[in-house]
């Protein structure tokens, strides 16, 4: 079995992960603020699940990034890249200070993830339903290889439209991938749903997406996506499940943490003003800061 020397795993407190799942969402506001594009919601669902995954669970280096044998993890839904960014900034792959240059043209950190620009970033993505398949050739090579990496694939649920995400689905569970997890981000709002005569609808994007997965053979945990106790058993049932790769869904809310962007669909891609950033950054507060 292949070692992972210099690999480790944080061990951060649920009320530390709770600091800096909001330290995070306001870094995420400011940077779309200063760049003037970008999107908001589903990065603001998904800040929980990341926070966890890098301060508790991965064992990664990030002074050495490329370390073949360190966990992987792909953001299929490469739209919410703010938000990955903005967690490996905090966790040391780079300076918190470059989430200024967000979606400029010369920068590191491009509206969706770049791996040949960035260190810490394993597959470039954006066109979605693409990032579950990537993840399952990582988890093969890690099988014939003999590596004891683990392979993380975050999915919207509304890239589980695509049908590539089910052709991966049957291929993951026909060769029992125990080293694979799927993760869905279902905050159950699309920034577009169904034609309609009316317009477009807000129907929810896939219907009981953990009883989808079952039904291709996947061992399925659903839980509260912001919910960090919640998201630290998950992972560690995930990887005790040895007959087949797991789908963790994670029922989260589109805007999470600032309260008029909470479940509203305006705001999947829309750029806070600074009174917005204003209102938001007093909910984003540490309890302690708060007056």
């Amino acid at each position: 079995m292949a070692t992972a020397t210099g690999l480790h795993r944080d061990s951060s407190s649920v009320p530390e992960l709770e600091s800096l799942s909001r330290q995070t969402r306001r870094l995420i506001l400011e940077s779309i603020h200063k760049a003037g594009a970008g999107h908001i919601g589903g990065p603001l669902s998904v800040t929980d699940i990341l926070v966890s995954l890098y301060f508790t669970e991965l064992r990664i280096d990030p002074q050495d990034p490329s370390n073949e044998h360190r966990d992987r993890l792909i953001l299929s839904k490469g739209h919410s890249s703010i938000a990955l960014y903005t967690v490996l900034a905090l966790r040391g792959y780079f300076p918190v200070e470059e989430l200024d240059t967000f979606d400029q043209i010369d920068s590191r950190l491009q509206g969706h993830p770049d791996l040949t620009a960035l260190p810490g970033l394993d597959m470039s993505t954006g066109s979605l339903g693409q990032g579950l398949s990537p993840g399952i050739g990582m988890a093969l090579g890690a099988r014939l290889k003999g590596d004891e990496f683990h392979t993380w694939v975050i999915l919207g649920d509304g890239e589980l439209q695509e049908g590539q995400i089910w052709e991966a689905a049957f291929v993951a569970a026909r060769y029992k991938l125990a080293n694979l997890t799927a993760i869905v981000d279902a905050n159950n709002l699309p920034q577009f749903g169904w034609p309609h005569e009316s317009g477009h609808t807000r129907d929810t994007p896939i219907d009981d997406p953990a009883a989808k997965f079952r039904a291709f053979g996947w061992n399925v945990i659903e839980i509260d996506g912001h919910d960090h106790s919640a998201l630290q058993d998950a992972w560690q049932q995930a990887k005790a499940y040895t007959e087949g790769p797991t789908c963790i869904v994670a029922h989260t809310v589109k805007g999470k943490g600032v309260s008029y962007m909470e479940g509203d669909y305006l705001w999947h891609a829309q750029v806070p003003t600074q009174d917005d950033l204003d209102k938001a950054g007093s909910e984003l507060a540490d309890p302690e800061e708060r007056s």
